[in-house]
């Protein structure tokens, strides 16, 4: 995969007179959530069937893959597109573009503001992506080497770009502000969330950021296929097992999170309602020999002005295979001591989401926080005894749910941590 941090800074220069710089410590709050999710289509929906263990892992059906040596994957059944969007943007847009219109529609609608009222060029968009649209690119290359170059769309100059869905958000809702793309896998929803936070403490009203990601084609099962990391399993219970003994890999799926985030200070003036506040992130990158998702941990927590045992919860990155489970275990033992803290991974449900997978675990840790429970990890149920970890394999209730810690690795060795907070955060 192309690793690449691209923002498109056309409208930069016509932003500064919109703008106030806010200072650093500004709070940065979610005020709107959008999902889609194999398991779930709408924020709701999808977190009913996380509490109740519904898996989306199934059969590929978008394209035949009984050729190929893994077909499982977590699919997004019954998203129509023509219910989704008007019928211009279909032959312009891929199905990952699709998704991300969706889910952000959703969170704005669910943020419940006139976005036009805002000051112009104080709203924009920062997404994470990792394949771009895969699917689209794959139907011009058929296009190219079977009929010609003048069967080639005119949008394939934009549609397969890793930019377009940040482009498209902007361009639907008038989101005129500064915006961008970063690229770091699937580590790269927690980096986009952060540099969304960048923004509004520099001023910006409004942000939409997360991701959302889906590469379920042939071209794009190849290049998964090419990560050796997919776990060949044909049963769907058993393919994808993180901290598990018998953990052989991990399985894809496609869809994500978009979020609405503004300073906690606007949201408190109008009496918002706000799932929780973006409250510390750190990255790393792991040297020769030397991962460091232990040290993106702890930067975040430095960052959020917490301590190790004010953490109620992590959102594993959960890789499924024995060497990463183990670093990771090691990485939580470090920080919080074997079995220190409930660890969960809900994307045992969904198969991991690529730039969608941490955004996807953003929302569910803000869900937890609202209602007071942690989500379970599904199939694996009793971690390895080199995995020290507290997994959380049922719902579990009747914890006191403050503060949540969601970890992400991206392939070629980025770590990202975010803390996300109850409440609104400080003035």
């Amino acid at each position: 995969m192309t690793t690449a941090l691209a923002e498109h800074r056309a409208t930069e220069h016509t932003v500064r007179p919109a703008q106030a710089t806010a200072p650093r410590t500004t709070a940065t709050v979610v005020t709107g959530i959008g999902v889609a999710a194999p398991n779930g289509l709408g924020t709701e929906a999808w977190w009913q069937a996380v509490l109740a263990g519904e898996s989306g892992i199934r059969p590929l059906t978008r394209f035949d893959a009984t050729r190929y040596p893994v077909r499982l994957a977590g699919e997004i059944d019954g998203f129509v597109d023509a219910d989704h969007l008007p019928s211009r943007l279909l032959p312009q847009t891929d199905r990952v573009t699709r998704l991300s219109l969706a889910a952000a529609k959703e969170a704005l609608d669910d943020w419940g503001q006139d976005v036009a009222a805002l000051p112009d060029y104080s709203a924009g968009v920062v997404t994470a992506s990792s394949a771009g649209g895969f699917e689209f690119g794959q139907r011009e290359l058929q296009a190219l080497w079977s009929k010609g170059g003048q069967h080639v769309s005119a949008y394939q100059s934009f549609a397969w770009f890793y930019a377009v869905n940040t482009g498209q958000i902007s361009i639907r809702h008038g989101l005129r502000g500064a915006s961008g793309v970063v690229v770091t896998e699937q580590a790269g929803g927690l980096d986009a969330l952060a540099q969304a936070r960048r923004r509004i403490r520099k001023g910006s009203r409004l942000m939409i950021s997360g991701g959302v990601d889906s590469a379920l084609c042939p071209w794009g099962w190849a290049a998964h296929l090419a990560g050796g990391s997919m776990s060949t399993v044909t049963d769907p219970a058993r393919a994808y097992l993180p901290f598990d003994a018998a953990a052989s890999g991990h399985l894809v799926g496609e869809g994500g999170a978009l979020f609405v985030l503004e300073s906690g200070t606007a949201a408190r003036a109008r009496g918002a309602r706000t799932y929780g506040t973006f409250a510390g992130y750190a990255a790393t990158f792991d040297g020769p020999g030397t991962p460091r998702l232990a040290d993106a941990a702890r930067l975040a927590l430095a960052d959020a002005g917490l301590r190790p045992d004010e953490i109620d919860v992590v959102f594993a990155d959960a890789a499924g295979t024995r060497d990463a489970d183990r670093a990771e275990a090691a990485a939580l033992s470090a920080l919080f001591g074997p079995h220190g803290v409930p660890v969960t991974a809900p994307k045992t449900m969904t198969g991991r989401l690529l730039a969608g997978g941490a955004p996807l675990d953003v929302a569910a840790a803000l869900l937890s926080l609202r209602d007071q429970v942690v989500p379970p990890t599904t199939n694996t149920l009793h971690p390895a005894d080199d995995c020290p970890v507290d997994l959380v394999t049922a719902p579990r209730h009747g914890m006191r749910l403050r503060n949540a810690l969601v970890l992400a690795r991206g392939r070629g060795g980025f770590n990202s941590a975010a803390v996300l907070s109850q409440g609104p955060g400080p003035q």
